[in-house]
């Protein structure tokens, strides 16, 4: 699922947003939707920092996994067909 689309039908609720004028200027000369494009940059912002939270509460699972295969090996490593 994309992220805007997982807010697609959503209510919407108005808000005041700073940019830098040229910016808006572009934006509106090219007819780009800024609540559109907002919407899609923040959604991106909330995945992006979403998975580094993730990352962050499961380094050591995932670092302690990595370690035993290191030294183990993959456990069914006999079956892989590559």
């Amino acid at each position: 699922m994309s992220m805007t689309k997982q807010y697609a039908n959503a209510a919407k609720k108005a808000t005041n947003v700073s940019m830098a004028e040229p910016l808006l200027a572009d934006a509106k000369e090219l007819r780009i939707n800024i609540s559109q494009a907002a919407e899609a940059g923040v959604a991106k912002a909330v995945a992006e920092k979403r998975a580094e939270l993730w990352l962050q509460e499961n380094w050591e699972a995932i670092e302690s996994s990595n370690a035993y295969v290191e030294k183990h090996g993959l456990p069914l490593e006999k079956y892989r067909m590559f």
